[in-house]
């Protein structure tokens, strides 16, 4: 008799604990990120400093390429500031195709004789000996040849050599001096000219504007 009571007591137990659990919602699964501040915080780009400057090359200084005797190579040069140095960009048109010339600074910013000569020899104010712009002794007007395409026009980007400058007013200055394409391309030996031919086109480096 006991036993029987035992038995009934604990079926009615049972049976309110699953009538309990079945009224009750099912409960979402816990986030473990939920509440978290690294979870919840929004990341912010930091704020751009108003007073920086913007990363942007800054020219100082053109040189409008007129065609020599005989030639119609033209052309605009600027030379600005990039990432602290010195660089020659722009595009020069009227060569022959798939032609390469060298390309100085001279030292006179005179294009008045027929085949440039007027502008003198190449800018050294360092007094060095003719040569590559990567090697340890260079011209401060040696800068790179230029390649012309199949069109016969050349794309200019390139260094200026760290020696010089443009705008100190200084022995280094190269405004006021001549821009020269030449005929044939720098060897980057012969003294001192490299051997890179007659004048093709002049121009006087002027500041910009």
């Amino acid at each position: 008799m006991r036993l029987i009571h035992t038995t009934l007591f604990l079926a009615s137990a049972l049976a309110l604990t699953a009538c309990k659990q079945g009224a009750e919602p099912d409960a979402a699964p816990a986030d473990p990120a939920a509440g978290s501040p690294a979870a919840t915080a929004s990341v912010e780009a930091p704020a751009a400093d108003p007073a920086a400057p913007p990363a942007m090359d800054k020219p100082v200084a053109t040189a409008q390429l007129q065609p020599t005797k005989d030639s119609s190579v033209a052309g605009t040069i600027t030379f600005s500031v990039v990432d602290g140095m010195l660089r020659a960009s722009g595009d020069i048109s009227g060569l022959k195709p798939d032609s390469e010339h060298g390309f100085h600074i001279h030292e006179k910013g005179d294009c008045s004789a027929p085949d440039a000569t007027s502008a003198g020899g190449h800018f050294n104010p360092m007094h060095a000996k003719h040569g590559m712009i990567v090697m340890a002794f260079h011209h401060g007007g040696d800068m790179p040849n230029i390649k012309a395409d199949a069109q016969g026009n050349a794309h200019v980007d390139g260094p200026v050599p760290s020696s010089v400058n443009a705008g100190k007013g200084d022995a280094f200055d190269i405004i006021g001096r001549g821009l020269i394409v030449h005929a044939d391309p720098d060897d980057y030996k012969t003294q001192p000219t490299g051997n890179a031919g007659a004048r093709l086109a002049c121009a006087v480096i002027n500041k910009a504007e």
